[in-house]
């Protein structure tokens, strides 16, 4: 329900998270490795070395061995271990959607060659969530309403991120001699993305109590904002400082709204933001007050894997949360939009 506050609130009562799962494409690729590809636009406008390491904190990203397929290889194995790791069957998933930025077309919806692909049972819906590097977190409360309202019994989220082309396409039109330097400010964000899959099953709390519970979700809209950052299948274009910027105030206020409503969002023991830079990381740490010894990162290793961050982060923490601890996993969207949804493990 909307709040006077301007978040939206919705609380979840009988929705738990069974497993999430993630899987890291095989190639590492360095931010020295896309300086050395950069040399021409560097010598060329006279670009220092390390500035992805030194401005966004981003010293390696991944892609897939396999440029074509590789993606939904990824999406798939982590989709086969998170329904493993549930104990559900196939028959069982009455919804399937999938949450990725990445697409390589615009249709069909990426959903239909991942049901494929999983053998999944014609009963099983599936669709597209595209809300930028919100769209994990928006599919989790999604799920979470339909189990509650008893539409469905269980729900696969899945998404998978391949950025190779962009990068070497933004690469490329760096490189040509008619690039300038704010052509590399607008398109320097694309050099900092990473790809990864993820996967997730929602579940009845009351059927699963090994579950972590899905408690409630805020989200706010901020889309004054909808142009600082733009981007088609080929390319991205950014205004790093004003998406900074405005998307640490809407955190603000969603935040102020949040323990306005009494949630104390400050005491939870493990908060996973999207995983964007160091500067973005340490400034949400100083606005929230939340000590950085609680903020796991994994932007310096794995890039921003934009929708896939928070629930990848998830995963690779996921054995150092004890049981009954909080956390929050906060998503944030080009566009602007913010949801933040407290589970208690």
């Amino acid at each position: 329900m909307a709040n006077g506050n301007g978040n939206t609130g919705f609380v979840h009562r009988n929705a738990s998270l069974l497993s999430v799962e993630m899987t890291l494409p095989q190639v590492t690729v360095t931010s020295d490795e896309i300086d050395e590809m950069l040399s021409p636009a560097r010598k060329r406008l006279r670009l220092p070395k390390g500035v992805l390491q030194r401005v966004a904190g981003v010293y390696e990203r991944r892609w897939w061995r396999d440029p074509q397929n590789g993606w939904k290889q990824g999406v798939v194995l982590a989709a086969e271990r998170a329904m493993a790791k549930a104990g559900i069957m196939r028959d069982q998933v009455g919804l399937l959607i999938n949450a990725s930025v990445s697409r390589q077309h615009l249709e069909p919806a990426v959903s239909t060659g991942i049901h494929h692909s999983l053998g999944m049972p014609s009963s099983c819906m599936n669709f597209d969530i595209t809300n930028a590097c919100l769209g994990f977190v928006n599919a989790m409360t999604m799920a979470a309403g339909m189990i509650d309202a008893g539409q469905i019994q269980y729900a696969l989220i899945v998404g998978a991120e391949d950025v190779e082309q962009v990068q070497r396409g933004t690469i490329d039109r760096l490189n040509a001699k008619n690039s300038t330097r704010a052509d590399f400010n607008n398109q320097f964000a694309s050099l900092t993305l990473g790809s990864g899959a993820a996967a997730a099953v929602i579940g009845p709390t009351d059927k699963h109590p090994e579950g972590h519970r899905l408690k409630h979700t805020q989200s706010r809209a901020g889309t004054e904002h909808h142009e600082l950052c733009v981007a088609d299948m080929q390319d991205m274009r950014t205004d790093s400082a004003g998406l900074l910027e405005n998307g640490i105030q809407l955190i603000l206020d969603t935040w102020k709204g949040a323990n306005e409503d009494g949630l104390d969002f400050k005491s939870i023991h493990h908060v996973i933001p999207h995983q964007v830079s160091m500067v973005y990381t340490r400034n949400f740490s100083k606005i929230t007050g939340v000590g950085m010894e609680r903020i796991p990162v994994t932007f310096p290793d794995w890039g921003n894997v934009a929708a896939e961050a928070v629930p990848m982060t998830l995963a690779s923490i996921q054995d150092d949360v004890k049981r009954g601890e909080r956390v929050l996993l906060m998503g944030v969207g080009s566009g602007l939009n913010t949801a933040m949804m407290e589970v208690e493990w």
